[in-house]
């Protein structure tokens, strides 16, 4: 059984709108697990409705499972969390390729890579769940560089749709509370590369 009992998990939702209901069944079980929540969006996700849900809604799901009262989606508010050192863990999932290369390059232009980067200050675990279209050709190399880097950790992932989206990956979802355990020991949850 997992144990995440009293463990501050920063949950960070970015713009893959498609993988956001997924995702929150992630931070669910999360929460389920004991973990203690701060949910975070990128501003784009905060501020903006899809086909596949209003950002009011995740929103409210967000905060109905993580029982806080308010969303980080500002650089301003990320910007603490280094250093009054608010977590344990920092999930940044559904993570785009937009933002897994934000990450990688060292830029800091939203309040989920301020938050990374306050975080990785402190020398704790950044663990990033992938959906990407181009995760498999331009964003790659960016995935490779990630990696590399000391507290940065993937959750395993799959082709999601070789037919039609021949680049495209995501990961398990389902794998968070696992990659989080993982990352605390220091290792990257195998096998990586689903199938």
């Amino acid at each position: 059984m997992i144990s995440l009992n009293g463990l501050r998990v920063g949950f960070a939702f970015t713009g893959s709108f498609c993988m956001l209901s997924k995702t929150l069944e992630a931070l669910k079980m999360t929460a389920a697990y004991g973990a203690d929540i701060t949910p975070i969006m990128s501003e784009i996700t905060a501020s903006t409705d899809t086909r596949f849900g209003t950002s009011d809604y995740f929103k409210n799901e967000m905060l109905k499972i993580s029982e806080k009262s308010t969303v980080i989606s500002s650089i301003r508010e990320a910007e603490p969390i280094g250093p009054k050192k608010l977590l344990d863990v920092l999930v940044i999932a559904p993570c785009t390729g937009n933002t897994l290369t934000k990450l990688a390059l060292g830029i800091t232009d939203s309040c989920v890579t301020m938050a990374a980067k306050a975080h990785l200050r402190n020398g704790r675990p950044v663990i990033i769940g992938v959906s990407s279209n181009d995760g498999l050709s331009n964003t790659a190399k960016n995935i490779g560089l990630l990696m590399n880097y000391k507290n940065v950790y993937i959750v395993p992932y799959k082709q999601d749709d070789f037919d039609k989206k021949p680049t495209s990956i995501v990961s398990d979802m389902e794998l968070i509370p696992q990659s989080i355990i993982s990352a605390l020991d220091g290792k990257q949850l195998q096998p990586l590369i689903l199938t």
